[in-house]
């Protein structure tokens, strides 16, 4: 299973990125898929998780209403297109996917094999 990461870059406050996340070696659209970051030091933390197919979104309570999660099973790609960025959305966000996440685990990295390399997000105020 490889997964690669794209799409991040430095913004200004207010602004918008999106990510991407390519994944292969795996039936993709069976697998739930999830968003993570890690700011300077500090823990790897759930940002945002999709359910298979189509299927239902979860979201930190931080990014509400500013970021989405979405999937393309035809590309097999999740993104996070990510509005309204703030300083402290400063982080290394990856991507990752395991068959054996659940619905009451999609929150935890713990749950997750299969991790993204990363990509640095940098938001200025």
């Amino acid at each position: 299973v490889q997964l690669q990461a794209s799409g991040g870059g430095l913004v200004q406050a207010g602004g918008s990125l999106r990510l991407s996340c390519a994944a292969s070696g795996l039936m993709f659209s069976r697998n739930r898929m999830g968003w993570f970051r890690q700011g300077p030091g500090k823990e790897r933390d759930f940002v945002a998780g999709m359910d298979r197919g189509s299927g239902s979104t979860y979201y930190t309570d931080s990014v509400k209403g500013r970021f989405t999660i979405s999937r393309d099973n035809s590309k097999n790609t999740v993104y996070l297109q990510m509005n309204s960025l703030r300083p402290e959305d400063t982080a290394v966000y990856y991507c990752a996917t395991d068959p054996s996440v659940i619905l009451s685990n999609i929150r935890s990295h713990n749950a997750y094999r299969y991790w993204g390399q990363g990509t640095l997000v940098t938001v200025s105020s």
